[in-house]
C-alpha cells in the first residue's frame, strides 16, 4: 500500500515536469503585451480600440472558446506556468481576490515607451489604451502589498518567477505603420530597452529574484506587416526567407542591446538571476526548416486565420470578422492571426525557454534544476 502511494507521487511529480526532491516556483508574474496577454485587453478595450481575439475561431485549439488570449490556444506563458504545475495565470484586470500563484499583467498592444509619446509624435491617428509598461508596473506595485502580506518581497518572491516581455514590437510596429524610415525606427531602440531594463531594475530592488526578459520575434516575418508593406509599396528588400530585411534589422539590433542591458543588470545585481529569453530564433528555426515542424513549405509566411492574399492577411477582414475562416490545422502554420503565433509556435518557445537552448540559463535551471 506504502510503495503503491509513493509510486503514485513519484508519476504526478513526473506528469507535471517537476520532480519531487528538486526546489519549484510557487508564483508567476508576467507583463507583456499580446504575446502574453490572457485576457486583460478584453476587459481594458473601449469602442476606439477595436477587439478581435474575444470570438471565435480564438481559442478553438485548447480552451475550445475565445479566452483572451491572441492565438488558437494556449501561448508561451501558459506553458511556462503548466510546467511549474501553476495555474494558467489570470488577468490582472479581473480583480482576482486570490493572487498567491501570480497574476497576468500583460496587456495586447502595450508598448514600452509611454503611450503619449506615440499620439504627441503623430505616429498614430487615435486614442491609444494606457497600458505600457510603466502602467503595468504600477499595477504590480499596487498590487504587491496583497501578495506580501506577512513576509518581506525579499522573502516573498525568492520562489516567484517574473516575466517582463517581449516589449517592443508595438513600439516599432506603429512606427512602422506610421511609415517611418528604418533609421528612425531604429532611433527608438536604446529607449525601449532602457525601459525594459529599468521595469526589471524595479522588480529587483524590489524583491525579486528571477526575472525573464524575453527579446522580440522577426517582425519582418509577420504576414500582417508584410502585407501591409508589400501593399503599400513600401517592401523594398526581403531576405531569403521572404521576411523584410529592414524590419528585421531593427529587431536585431533591438536583441543586441537588450543583451547588453541584461549583461549590465547582471554585473550590478549580482543575487538576482536575470534570464534572457530568445524569441527570435526559434521563429528563424521554424521558418527556415517548416518541414522538420509540420508545416507546410508554401504556408511559412501565411496567416492560419485571415482575409486571403498572399500572405492570408487583409486589414478589412482579419480573423473573427464574418466571413474569415481559420486553417483546419493551425498547429502547420507558424502565425496564427497574421501578427501573433499559433499554439504550436508557443509551445516549441516555451519548450526553448524552459530547457534550452533559447534562453540563457535555460528557466529549468534558475533553481538549480
Amino acid at each position: 500500500m506504502e510503495l503503491t502511494l509513493v509510486f503514485s507521487l513519484l508519476v504526478l511529480f513526473c506528469l507535471h515536469g517537476v520532480s519531487a526532491d528538486r526546489p519549484n516556483f510557487t508564483s508567476l508574474f508576467a507583463l507583456g503585451d499580446s504575446n502574453t496577454d490572457t485576457g486583460n485587453l478584453v476587459i481594458m478595450a473601449t469602442p476606439d480600440v477595436p477587439v478581435f481575439n474575444n470570438k471565435p475561431p480564438y481559442g478553438m485549439t485548447f480552451f475550445g472558446h475565445p479566452s483572451g488570449r491572441f492565438s488558437d490556444g494556449r501561448v508561451t506563458i501558459d506553458f511556462i506556468a503548466e510546467k511549474f504545475g501553476l495555474p494558467l495565470l489570470r488577468p490582472s484586470l479581473q480583480n482576482n481576490s486570490d493572487v498567491s500563484k501570480g497574476v497576468n499583467f500583460a496587456v495586447g498592444g502595450a508598448t514600452s515607451i509611454n503611450a503619449d509619446f506615440f499620439e504627441r509624435n503623430k505616429l498614430v491617428n487615435f486614442k491609444l489604451l494606457n497600458n505600457s509598461l510603466n502602467v503595468q508596473l504600477d499595477w504590480f506595485e499596487k498590487l504587491k502589498p496583497s501578495f506580501c502580506k506577512t513576509a518581506g518581497p525579499s522573502e516573498c518572491f525568492n520562489k516567484t518567477l517574473f516575466f517582463v516581455g517581449e516589449f517592443g514590437v508595438n513600439d516599432y510596429n506603429l512606427a512602422w505603420g506610421a511609415g517611418k524610415a528604418e533609421s528612425e525606427v531604429r532611433s527608438y531602440v536604446p529607449q525601449v530597452v532602457q525601459n525594459i531594463a529599468n521595469a526589471a531594475e524595479v522588480l529587483i530592488k524590489g524583491g525579486a529574484t528571477y526575472v525573464v526578459l524575453p527579446g522580440i520575434p522577426p517582425i519582418g516575418c509577420s504576414p500582417s506587416l508584410l502585407a501591409t508593406r508589400v501593399r503599400l509599396n513600401k517592401a523594398t528588400e526581403f531576405d531569403q526567407i521572404g521576411c523584410l530585411s529592414d524590419v528585421n534589422r531593427v529587431a536585431k539590433y533591438h536583441n543586441t542591446e537588450l543583451r547588453d542591458a541584461i549583461g549590465g543588470l547582471r554585473g550590478k545585481y549580482a543575487h538576482a538571476k536575470v534570464i534572457k529569453a530568445d524569441f527570435y530564433d526559434p521563429i528563424i528555426e521554424i521558418l527556415q526548416n517548416p518541414g522538420r515542424f509540420g508545416v507546410a513549405g508554401g504556408d511559412v509566411l501565411r496567416a492560419c486565420c485571415g482575409g486571403g492574399g498572399k500572405y492570408n492577411w487583409n486589414v478589412t477582414a482579419v480573423c473573427s470578422m464574418p466571413g474569415v475562416a481559420a486553417c483546419k490545422d493551425p498547429s502547420a502554420f507558424v502565425s496564427w492571426d497574421g501578427t501573433h503565433f499559433t499554439e504550436a509556435t508557443y509551445r516549441y518557445i516555451a519548450k526553448g525557454w524552459l530547457s534550452g537552448p533559447y534562453s540563457d540559463p535555460p528557466i529549468l535551471n534558475a533553481l538549480n534544476y
